[in-house]
């Protein structure tokens, strides 16, 4: 599914979660809406870069719609925790100085890959986590909300069946996860990575995924890579996986495929399941997951967007 050449003068690729939906299985209402999130954002980050803009600024502008859109487990529609709160986790990347900033468990920054953008422009740290976070957000004048604003019902449906449900120990009871994410190469070429999520429905005692863990579910270099991750964090964090990705083109000189391939099916092998998108600064995109879909959309100067969501249309 690599691009053709000649490369294109900007690219922007994006997704929102992988997990176990079917074709033909998934409501109308969710796959529509879902298909319409995914255009919205494609045009977000794509009108940033068409206007000469920062790979940074498209990832951000591309999540921000995602997280704003109840479809998809990040910012408004985040899956519930066990006590029935939410708390967000969000990164961004620059691959251009491999600058990057992150936020756990935020309860009341309406964006909060917004928040993580402060965190690596605007203070010498990478993480921040809990209240901190917030409290930094505000002093930043982020825009704050009260933290039911990001529940929907759905959502605290799916938590009852999840507690309901004790022969998943508490997994995340749809296997979908909703985590949203971007990566794009900017025309100067220079790439970079953005990731935000809700976590796993029902979470319990602090539980951090790997979409805030730099390296993990989040990673832009320009040597390499830009690679947003979604999945059983767990796994993904025990994998290295998006710093993996990166490590295997620039050292191994491989494909964007065959890294995100492998280091997928490394994942499998561990148990875990989800996906990977990632652009390289040549242009090259790509791809992978090991469920049967994945919400997620690309576009290229000069080409038409392409939104997809079940794995029998893997281009």
């Amino acid at each position: 599914m690599s691009t053709a050449t000649p490369k294109p003068r900007w690219t922007l690729m994006i997704h929102g979660g992988a997990g176990s939906m079917r074709r033909g299985e998934l409501p109308v209402a969710q796959e529509s809406g879902a298909e319409a999130g995914l255009n919205a954002a494609l045009d977000a980050g794509a009108a940033v870069l068409a206007a000469g803009g920062s790979a940074v600024d498209a990832v951000q502008a591309a999540v921000q719609v995602l997280e704003d859109d109840p479809h998809f487990n990040a910012g408004r529609g985040s899956v519930f925790t066990w006590d029935g709160g939410h708390t967000l986790d969000a990164a961004i990347m620059d691959g251009t100085t491999r600058a990057a900033g992150a936020v756990a468990g935020s309860t009341t920054t309406r964006h909060p890959v917004a928040l993580a953008r402060a965190v690596m422009e605007k203070s010498r740290h990478v993480l921040l986590a809990g209240e901190g976070a917030d409290a930094f957000a505000r002093e930043q004048a982020l825009e704050q909300v009260d933290n039911s604003w990001f529940g929907t019902e759905e959502r605290r449906q799916q938590l009852g069946a999840m507690k309901g449900d004790t022969a998943r120990g508490g997994f995340d009871v749809d296997m979908k996860y909703g985590t949203v994410g971007a990566v794009a190469m900017d025309a100067k070429g220079h790439v970079a990575a953005a990731t935000s999520t809700g976590g796993l429905t029902g979470k319990r005692w602090g539980r951090v995924g790997d979409s805030p863990l730099i390296g993990a579910g989040t990673y832009a270099d320009d040597r390499a890579c830009a690679v947003s991750a979604t999945g059983s964090g767990e796994f993904f964090i025990r994998e290295g996986v998006a710093h993996e990705i990166c490590a295997r083109m620039r050292f191994k000189g491989e494909t964007a495929k065959q890294a995100a391939d492998v280091v997928m099916a490394d994942v499998k092998a561990m148990g875990g399941v989800g996906g990977v998108i990632l652009v390289a600064p040549s242009g090259e995109l790509d791809w992978s997951f090991t469920t049967p879909g994945m919400y997620r959309g690309k576009v290229s100067a000069g080409s038409e967007k392409l939104v997809a969501i079940y794995e029998d249309r893997r281009d």
